[in-house]
């Protein structure tokens, strides 16, 4: 099968756990940027309970723009900002000292486009759940027709959509929360909440979550 998916920035599990089912999964780069959705926004869980984390882009609402195109904004302390809230949220954690590493660069190397730091991202993700990868491809044109082994979910995969309604193949399956005490278990949260909670058994939260 292949899945159509649209960039997104640390994206959420439901994202992570297509790539345990396609054969080959198709990353968009031609669709046109839109506001408040994955491509520049992800959700983490802190001690006040759930934030958004979004990076700030230069984009005009009057004027379409392509992902592949869009440039982060140069304004504002956002990477300083990401990365405090990500490490206040984490760092007791079990596993956020064996991975912290790798995260850090994101925070404090300049990029200019949205997309190649979300894929740099996203790459460095699927490294470290060290799952078997189908084969990854970016599109070289949008494409609005799919044949009956093709899913297109670009748009389903959404932070303003419920995917209980949208996606019946995902199922939210519960792991340990540093903070589930105080408010319960938060499902579908970026793909970072599990890698820190839960280390090198990600990799079966994510198979078990595909129906």
């Amino acid at each position: 099968m292949n899945i159509y998916l649209s960039s997104a920035y640390l994206a959420p599990i439901q994202y992570y756990a297509k790539f345990l089912l396609a054969d080959r999964i198709c990353i968009e780069q031609h669709d046109n940027y839109i506001k408040q959705t994955y491509r520049n926004r992800c959700s983490i869980v802190s001690a006040n309970g759930p934030i958004a984390l979004s990076i700030p882009v230069v984009h005009s609402s009057k004027e379409k723009t392509q992902m592949k195109d869009i440039r982060i904004a140069e304004h504002g302390n956002w990477q300083h900002m990401h990365w405090n809230a990500i490490v206040s949220a984490y760092n007791s954690t079990p596993f956020f000292e064996y991975y912290q590493d790798d995260f850090y660069p994101f925070y404090h190397k300049k990029y200019s486009f949205l997309f190649d730091f979300n894929e740099e991202l996203r790459m460095l993700i699927l490294e470290i759940l060290r799952i078997k990868l189908p084969e990854i491809v970016y599109t070289d044109s949008y494409q609005t027709k799919f044949l009956s082994d093709e899913l297109d979910l670009r748009e389903v995969i959404h932070p303003k959509k419920d995917w209980t309604e949208t996606d019946p193949a995902f199922k939210s399956v519960p792991y340990y929360q540093v903070f589930d005490q105080k408010f319960g278990f938060v499902d579908n949260m970026s793909i970072i909440d599990l890698l820190f909670n839960m280390g090198n058994e990600s990799q079966l939260i994510l198979a078990k979550s595909n129906r």
